[in-house]
């Protein structure tokens, strides 16, 4: 395998390593190192790639990007009672243009996910996230995209690619390959009216910010059909990081994006998680710890993950019949876990993208509204989307 882009990991994260406990996290990851080379991937399931790429972003000034403090903070946490091996594979440093940078993402991405093994991806902005999409061209026909973020990222598609815009060049760039893209978490005074209202057209789906603190298990149904999951650090709230990377009042608290991370994680779909937008500086000890714990959940949540999607079987699921005016809602229920899944039926007189019946996650509320006589928002979208 020939991942000759990435460079390891610095030599004072490794000589930090050797000082920490035996039972720690830095004791247990397969390192990529000068002295070592890259670790044979055998029984991984999740590597670390750290991306020293900001050119894109809007508010570029040639700063360098670093991610020792986070690895030197994670390294000391410990590891929960998991089952999976994890890698540092180090990071891909900034190419001679960013163009080369996107083609060692992709590279590194789609050779893992080959692999089965999830890349954690640390950034550098968020327009990596494009280059992380493009990856699954060869992998699978239709991707899902779930972004963490204050903002939409549309942008304006005709324009270069940036870390604001980089969703825009995701819907109209051919291959044709996103399927659904939600955003959890957006502040609507940073969005543009034009903006929501073309999400709306698209049938995308987008979570305000106060209706997902209000009820984080939200989130847990919309991380379920998710292939990529791209975490913007600015959805966090000023007051959770350090200096440097503060941006809103308003945002996620650590706990609140600690949970996102690990329903991420749980989610069987999920095959790349990133986190981007990071900004070192000096004083770095509040955002590379909460950076490494977003990571430990996200570990945490794959190795909790439950196969309880086998609706050939009958004995694995309870299946419920909702009328609701003139439609028949059909819900499953999952009886290894209790997740609840709603049917979108198959139109056999339209292009219909997916050629089949889909099964979309879904929460008990959803079944006790539809009982009372309320359709799902997300059932009533994702059925105007399988009709096109």
């Amino acid at each position: 395998m020939n991942f000759n882009f990435l460079t390891p990991v610095s030599d004072a994260v490794l000589a930090h390593n050797e000082l920490i406990a035996q039972q720690a996290l830095g004791k247990k990851i397969k390192i990529h190192s000068r002295q070592h080379g890259i670790p044979d991937l055998e029984n991984v399931q999740m590597a670390i790639i750290g991306v020293q790429e900001k050119r894109n972003d809007v508010n570029y000034i040639g700063s360098k990007v670093n991610f020792d403090t986070i690895r030197k903070t994670l390294y000391t946490l410990f590891p929960g009672n998991w089952h999976t091996t994890l890698a540092d594979l180090g990071d891909i440093e900034k190419g001679e243009t960013v163009e080369d940078t996107y083609f060692a993402i992709r590279t590194a991405i789609t050779v893992l996910v080959e692999k089965k093994i999830i890349p954690i991806i640390i950034g550098g902005s968020q327009d990596l996230t494009y280059a992380n999409y493009r990856a699954y061209d060869s992998l699978m026909p239709m991707v899902n995209v779930v972004n963490v973020d204050t903002n939409f990222d549309l942008g304006d598609a005709n324009l270069p690619i940036r870390n604001n815009s980089y969703v825009g060049k995701v819907i109209v760039e051919e291959p044709y390959n996103l399927f659904n893209y939600t955003t959890i978490g957006y502040q609507t005074y940073f969005n543009s009216q034009e903006e929501i209202d073309l999400l709306e057209k698209l049938y995308f789906e987008a979570y305000r910010l106060g209706e997902i603190s209000g009820d984080i298990n939200k989130v847990e149904p919309l991380m379920r059909d998710a292939h990529i999951v791209s975490v913007d650090l600015k959805s966090v709230r000023a007051a959770e990081v350090s200096d440097n990377q503060k941006y809103s009042p308003n945002g996620f608290s650590g706990k609140e994006i600690c949970a996102i991370s690990r329903y991420a994680g749980i989610s069987n779909k999920v095959s790349s998680f990133g986190i981007y937008e990071y900004s070192a500086s000096k004083n770095d000890s509040t955002t590379s710890m909460l950076v490494a714990q977003m990571i430990w959940y996200f570990v945490e949540g794959v190795n909790c993950r439950v196969k309880d999607d086998d609706f050939n079987n009958e004995d694995q699921y309870q299946k419920y019949n909702v009328l609701v005016d003139d439609d028949e809602l059909i819900f499953f229920k999952s009886l290894k876990t209790g997740r609840w899944w709603i049917e979108i039926p198959f139109l056999p007189n339209v292009n219909n993208k997916l050629k089949k019946h889909t099964l979309l996650p879904c929460m008990h509320s959803d079944y006790v509204r539809a009982t009372q006589g309320e359709i799902p928002e997300r059932w009533y979208k994702a059925y105007r989307k399988n009709s096109f």
